[in-house]
């Protein structure tokens, strides 16, 4: 994985499943910027409603003993990434999207 990938990252105890943006990945853990994967659409949905400019994504560490696997966000086949659906949804890419928010910063 290179950073700033967008990626899914898989947790253990508890599991959890995180999309987002890989800040920074070492032996002690990593860092992402992003949500729940199970918040997913209501994120959106916050976003789309928000009305002061951009909703920042929460930045958070993940030691690495809870980190099971790290994936990017790719589309398989019919099925469309999360980034993509995201693009679809808010018209920005994801990437996009978070250079404007650390410009605004």
């Amino acid at each position: 994985m290179r950073i700033p990938s967008i990626v899914v990252v898989t947790l253990a105890n508890p599991r959890e499943k995180i999309w987002g943006q890989l800040l920074a990945l070492n032996p002690g853990g990593l860092t992402v910027r992003g949500v729940e994967l199970n918040s997913f659409d209501d994120f959106i949905a916050q976003i789309l409603e928000y009305r002061q400019g951009r909703l920042p994504f929460p930045t958070s560490f993940f030691p690495m003993h809870r980190v099971e696997r790290v994936s990017l966000d790719e589309s398989i086949g019919e099925i469309a990434a999360l980034g993509e659906r995201f693009r679809s949804r808010v018209g920005a890419s994801i990437e996009d999207y978070l250079a404007d928010l650390e410009t605004r910063g």
